[in-house]
């Protein structure tokens, strides 16, 4: 990452700290965050969002605060065009709480006319089907530890099901690489981590290797398909081949062929794929 820092009129570019064994932690205390101060933050999105629009471009903001009317600010007309919807991702397989999570999300981002967001995993987050499959099902930064156990069977059908659910909910749903695929957690050696999550705990957090790991496309190609004959910066999983693309493009039960026809019938959608006003009805959760 390449920061800039502004002095004197001009920008200065700041090289990205090292990383890894012995690298220095972060500089601020523990938990804090730059975007819990939006006001500091958010006087420069107008700016930005003007150059976004100019070339119809969006911005989505990768926002953790910890209540609605904090994150609602970043979502003003002239500010960010949309954010990813944590509340909802890191929701606990729990019938009325992912209801609640949904009603809130609606409720806050009314004032302000932004679109609601669905995602149910990303680049920090232990995947779908590992998280479902575990006694909590929720996540948590500080709760992420090695050896937890996961029904990956349970899991594999709880993600399917909330496929469907932030499939038919009004707004904008981001899909994170393999999810379509329904791939589990990946155990990744000890000798073959990465991620300074993982060294700046001392080695007990596992950090978030274990959903990077790159993608199966094809069961029968040296690693599965991955780029080269070359292994990619991280291992695939020995069942991974498996779980391929093209081996789940022809099984009409398989996660991709639910992802496939799923949105092929999520619902008449406008033009920035929003349902129309007043669709969104519970029948029952």
């Amino acid at each position: 990452m390449v920061r800039t820092r502004r002095r004197r009129g001009a920008h200065r570019l700041r090289r990205p700290r090292r990383q890894g064994p012995g690298a220095p932690g972060p500089r601020r205390a523990p938990g804090a965050s730059p975007v819990h101060r939006p006001g500091r933050a958010a006087r420069h999105l107008p700016g930005w969002r003007a150059i976004a629009d100019a070339f119809d471009g969006i911005f989505v903001g990768e926002v953790w605060l910890p209540d609605s009317e904090r994150f609602a600010r970043y979502l003003r007309p002239d500010e960010l065009h949309t954010a990813f919807n944590f509340t909802f991702l890191s929701c606990p397989w729990d019938g009325a709480l992912l209801r609640r999570a949904i009603d809130e999300t609606l409720a806050e981002r009314a004032p302000v006319g932004a679109p609601a967001t669905w995602v149910l995993c990303n680049h920090d987050v232990t995947r779908t089907v590992t998280r479902y499959g575990r006694e909590d099902t929720g996540f948590a930064f500080t709760a992420k530890a090695f050896g937890v156990p996961s029904d990956l069977e349970l899991g594999t059908r709880r993600a399917r099901a909330a496929a469907l659910l932030s499939l038919a909910l009004p707004g904008s749903v981001y899909l994170y690489q393999g999810e379509e695929m329904g791939l589990p957690e990946a155990d990744v050696p000890l000798d073959r981590v990465q991620d300074p999550m993982y060294f700046r705990s001392q080695g007990r957090a596992p950090g978030r290797d274990g959903c990077r790991t790159p993608l199966p496309w094809a069961a029968g190609e040296p690693f599965a398909g991955f780029g080269s004959t070359e292994e990619p910066w991280l291992p695939l999983p020995a069942d991974w081949p498996a779980r391929a693309a093209d081996l789940q493009a022809q099984d009409p039960h398989s996660m991709l062929a639910l992802y496939r026809e799923a949105l092929l019938t999520s619902g008449p959608r406008d033009a920035e794929g929003r349902l129309p006003r007043d669709t969104a009805v519970w029948l029952a959760l």
